[in-house]
Formats: C-alpha cells, sequence, structure tokens
C-alpha cells in the first residue's frame, strides 16, 4: 500500500473544500505537519480534516490521528499521519493468547 497515493487524494480533496485557500503537507523530521490557511472556523477545519482522511483511508486497514499544533491569523498547522493499527492480522502458529482466531 502506498501512503502517497492517499496523502495525494487527501490533500487534493482538502484544497478543493469551500473556505480553505491553501493546503499542504509538509515534513519536518520524519513527522508530516498539514498547513491549512482558512476562513474558516478551527472547528470546521477540522470536521474536513476528519472527513477527508476517513475518504482517503476507506477499503483500507489504517487510522488517522490528528493533533491541533498552533494557529497563526488565518493559518492553521496540524500534525497528522495515516498509519497501520498495532494489532495481529493473521496467525502465526505459536498458539498465542491474542491469537486473531480468538476473536469473536
Amino acid at each position: 500500500m502506498d501512503l502517497n497515493v492517499i496523502w495525494d487524494y487527501f490533500i487534493e480533496h482538502l484544497k478543493e473544500e469551500d473556505g480553505i485557500e491553501e493546503a499542504q503537507v509538509k515534513w519536518s523530521a520524519g513527522i508530516p505537519f498539514i498547513y491549512i490557511r482558512s476562513k474558516k472556523s478551527k472547528d470546521d477545519i477540522e470536521y474536513c480534516i476528519k472527513k477527508w482522511s476517513a475518504k482517503a483511508m476507506r477499503g483500507k486497514r489504517l487510522h488517522s490521528d490528528t493533533i491541533f499544533f498552533r494557529e497563526e491569523e488565518s493559518l492553521y498547522v496540524y500534525r497528522h499521519r495515516f498509519f497501520v493499527p498495532l494489532e495481529k492480522m493473521f496467525c502465526c502458529g505459536n498458539l498465542c493468547v491474542d491469537c486473531v482466531r480468538l476473536k469473536q
């Protein structure tokens, strides 16, 4: 699974949202930050981020995490990442207590 495709889909659709003038992702020390310039409220921006990240992840085993970082006038910065959940996805045959076969 290529996360670049998911990031591209997410950012392109975020840019097209009404009220969002600019959206881009910048990587700093391996951590992705979303820079959004908008006249919308912080709650509306966070709703848009959740909506488009959910649509970008649809059909894939991914999760997203968004944390507000800072705000300057009409520029909002969020730490946002897509990640694979930390859970077993197959049986390894070692009779583990948390085996996927034992889940209901």
